[in-house]
């Protein structure tokens, strides 16, 4: 039995025709190449010409196609000078037709560049002329069986936004006016230290705050802090890891060593901000 594994992509809104019945969708069924680097290559045409191998990245935000390959198709004219850098560039250009197999799409966005990563792989595994990501596999809904190197689409009726746009209105977004406050879930109202050379179990409570939970729970300065909710707390960040795990509002129980005795005490968390 071949081992299918799902992509969960594209999950957009399929539309309905009366009767409330999602229309017949036919589904697509095209080859891969998997690199050696274990990147998957497809072959796709531009406008009608090719075919160019592309990537096809599950992880890609946007399309890209090279120069070269922009210029073969149409995409891109014998004298306009493309961005170095993707941020530089204006919106992505609609290629109006883009052909992997049986499938087709059309007004695919699409960034003109030519990607560093695509040229370390071109040199290592042939020519490849671009990247296909989102705003493609998004459309569809795609099954990957890597033993028999196929990959299914199926529409899903979802046209993807434009994830450039997003990024550029985020990257040039004023920063927000007034304080800006972080606070950890929950506040614990001490802080310890594990000074140099010591090697014994526990961290050493270094300050108790007055009116927090810890002064609240009998907690005190020069306590070595043993355990915190359970949890080992041999080193600073075996501590912070304890306090962020653990939930506020609810008492959790805290192993110390006071004057060469073990004391169980109960420390509740208040609410961060």
């Amino acid at each position: 039995m071949r081992a299918v594994y799902w992509a969960v992509l594209g999950l957009g809104l399929v539309p309905t025709v009366a009767g409330g019945q999602a229309p017949p969708a036919k589904p697509v069924t095209v080859p891969f190449e998997l690199l050696r680097s274990k990147h998957m290559v497809v072959r796709v045409k531009l406008n009608g010409k090719g075919p160019y191998r592309l990537l096809f990245d599950t992880g890609a935000p946007l399309n890209v196609i090279g120069v070269q390959a922009a210029r073969e198709s149409g995409l891109l004219t014998k004298t306009a000078r493309p961005p170095a850098f993707f941020l530089a560039a204006p919106k992505p250009v609609a290629i109006p037709l883009v052909e992997l197999g049986e499938l087709k799409a059309e007004k695919v966005p699409a960034m003109i560049m030519d990607h560093p990563a695509v040229a370390a792989l071109s040199q290592a595994f042939g020519p490849i002329d671009g990247i296909l990501g989102f705003p493609f596999f998004a459309r569809y809904r795609m099954t990957l069986d890597y033993q028999a190197s196929e990959m299914t689409f199926v529409p899903n009726g979802y046209e993807p936004p434009d994830v450039l746009e997003a990024l550029m209105a985020a990257l040039l977004a004023p920063e927000p006016k007034g304080p800006r406050v972080v606070a950890a879930a929950g506040l614990w109202g001490f802080t310890v230290e594990k000074p140099d050379g010591d090697t014994q179990p526990g961290v050493v409570v270094k300050e108790v705050y007055a009116g927090g939970a810890a002064a609240a729970g009998g907690l005190k300065p020069g306590d070595r802090l043993l355990t915190l909710g359970g949890h080992w707390t041999d080193s600073v960040a075996d501590c912070h890891y304890a306090a962020s795990a653990l939930p506020p509002g609810q008492a959790h129980p805290v192993i110390v060593r006071r004057q060469q005795q073990e004391i169980r005490l109960s420390l509740t968390p208040r609410p961060g901000l």
